[in-house]
């Protein structure tokens, strides 16, 4: 059966990428729902709704597991989704926030017991104004680990400057952004991209964090996270190595900007219709 991979445009095709990489064996569906993107200043309410409506769709597509790879999405919605929305005994969805959260204090999500010191002192994240404003990472973060200083940058404009693939644009911001941060704190221990857009910038935060900051990128974490979810629930596991990508935008026009974050073309289709 397919795993779905849902992001709000075409940013979640670089956690697709590292699935890709890491689980040729299995088969993907991925949906964007560019016709609604961006996702990262939108209200909460809005988020949730058309994030329940591309999982269904990937549902209606198969899908028994599906990745939210959208930082906003995880956020806002996946919470509620999980708690509320879903029937676990059916369907499952997972965030990308966790994996890197795991991957920072080095304990698994199962682990209930009481924050500890685990050796981080401050992480900086940068993310979309959305996922800031929910205060997931942090709240999260502070679930496992203790005395854990959290500087969050909504960095304003940076989605929109690499959907466009306007690099000077976007490096810029970068540059901005990261100097914002840094004046509150100046060298964090590690910085996340808290954004599945920002891994094609990974180089100008790079450039423009300190050399003793670790840089945490979200798709390899969460590919490694994913093949080790599907060794302990195998019944979301095996396929043929298919993949499918489907838009709720124009496909010819979202297959062509696709091309900068996969390398290559990608058919793209329209999904099945279903009210929201």
């Amino acid at each position: 059966m397919p795993i779905g991979v849902f992001d709000s445009g075409i940013g979640g095709l670089t956690v697709l990428g590292a699935l890709l990489a890491r689980l040729p064996e299995e088969d993907f569906v991925y949906l964007g729902d560019n016709a609604h993107a961006p996702y990262g200043s939108k209200p909460p309410e809005e988020v949730f709704a058309l994030t329940c409506a591309g999982v269904r769709r990937l549902f209606d597509e198969g899908c028994r597991l599906v990745i939210l790879a959208c930082n906003t999405a995880s956020a806002v919605s996946l919470r509620e989704i999980q708690q509320r929305w879903l029937d676990p005994t059916d369907h499952r969805v997972l965030g990308v926030f966790v994996p890197v959260i795991e991957h920072l204090t080095q304990r698994d999500w199962g682990d209930q017991s009481p924050p500890t010191h685990t050796g981080l002192s401050t992480v900086a994240l940068f993310a979309t104004p959305a996922t800031v404003a929910s205060g997931a990472f942090p709240r999260e973060l502070h679930f496992r680990a203790r005395d854990v200083r959290v500087e969050a940058q909504a960095c304003t404009g940076l989605v929109d400057a690499i959907e466009r693939g306007d690099w000077p644009r976007a490096e810029a911001l970068v540059a901005a952004h990261v100097t914002a941060l840094r004046e509150r704190l100046p060298v964090p221990q590690a910085a996340v991209l808290g954004c599945t857009h920002y891994p094609l910038v990974e180089a100008a935060f790079r450039r423009a964090l300190p050399d003793a900051t670790a840089l945490v990128s979200q798709p390899q974490v969460v590919a490694e996270s994913l093949a080790d979810y599907l060794r302990r629930h195998r019944r979301f596991a095996g396929g043929s190595g298919r993949v499918r990508y489907l838009t709720t935008g124009d496909p010819a026009t979202v297959g062509v900007c696709a091309a900068r974050f996969l390398g290559a073309a990608a058919a793209f289709e329209s999904p099945l219709s279903r009210a929201s």
